[in-house]
């Protein structure tokens, strides 16, 4: 059973929304806590994003947003990803722009190349030495920055997909990818091997909208998570559960998947922050779990669509 399901062990939840310090009080824009009630903060954890680029850290520090900063964004943000020592992470919008926090460094984006994208951007993810990153739009259009390779993309073999791409996901290399679509359709470039989609798998579409993809350790497998808390292995992909096999029906759609650092687990993430923690994957915490301890209150309701591990 996930171990999301228990009492929440939230050891620090910051969000950076437009953040001042006051007397007393830590000020955060849409939320707010005392600050003698914030404990220490853990030596693990994950944040959690907004279209809005408002940045949401549990069990970690949060290095800053663009709504913190009072960044006018010129388009929603729509991905995350996280640097492999946990130290920072990137922002993605939906016109291929780019942010940079914490320890994740800078790398270019669409805009500053002076390119729009035929499609919205949906996704990013990083390179393991955190020297490059991928953009992957709904038409399965990839975009390569830093030490990234380019292993091609949908619109370059001509192949529109049937649904809308949905995230990107590298190979352990790094010298490949999947692309996952919102019906289960996985596209395989570089050493990316290809071991089904949800059709072949279950011999029809999936009940809810596909969310993401996640590796396994070795590259040779994956694991695909539904809206519905659904999560379908692949190849040697490692299940560990998921909402379903736990009798759970979450109280929104959730809207990310994510490995953990070994493998040999996942989060899923529902919309309201909330977070089911499966195999080794470790729960500290989600905003729901927060607001019925009366931790932290809302004036407005987040509207979660991305997370990464903090380390």
């Amino acid at each position: 059973m996930s171990r999301g399901l228990r009492p929440s062990t939230l050891r620090r939840l910051t969000a950076s929304l437009g953040a001042a310090v006051l007397t007393g009080t830590l000020a955060l824009g849409a939320m707010s806590a005392p600050a003698s009630a914030l404990p220490a903060p853990a030596t693990a954890g994950y944040w959690m994003t907004e279209a809005s680029g408002g940045v949401f850290g549990i069990g970690a520090v949060v290095p800053g947003s663009p709504l913190s900063s009072g960044l006018t964004l010129d388009a929603p943000i729509v991905g995350m990803a996280g640097t492999a020592d946990g130290g920072g992470y990137w922002l993605a919008g939906a016109d291929g722009g780019v942010f940079a926090y914490g320890d994740a460094k800078y790398l270019g984006s669409l805009p500053g190349l002076g390119v729009v994208p035929a499609s919205p951007i949906v996704g990013i993810a990083a390179t393991s030495d955190g020297k490059g990153y991928w953009l992957v739009g709904a038409d399965g259009g990839v975009f390569a920055f830093g030490d990234a390779g380019w292993s091609g993309s949908l619109p370059g073999l001509g192949i529109n997909p049937a649904a809308p791409v949905v995230g990107i996901t590298p190979t352990p290399t790094g010298h490949g990818y999947w692309l996952v679509a919102d019906d289960g359709g996985v596209f395989a470039f570089g050493d990316a091997g290809w071991f089904g989609t949800v059709e072949t798998q279950r011999g029809a579409p999936p009940d809810a909208h596909v969310v993401g993809l996640v590796s396994s350790s070795d590259g040779a497998g994956y694991l695909i998570g539904e809206a519905d808390g659904s999560v379908l292995r692949f190849g040697d992909g490692i299940f560990n559960g998921d909402t379903l096999t736990a009798g759970i029906i979450p109280a929104q759609p959730i809207t990310a998947i994510a490995g953990a650092p070994d493998g040999k687990g996942y989060w899923l993430v529902g919309g309201d922050g909330g977070v089911f923690a499966f195999g080794s994957a470790p729960y500290e915490g989600s905003i729901p779990g927060e607001l019925a301890s009366g931790g932290v209150t809302f004036t407005t309701a987040p509207s979660i669509l991305a997370f990464a591990v903090a380390r």
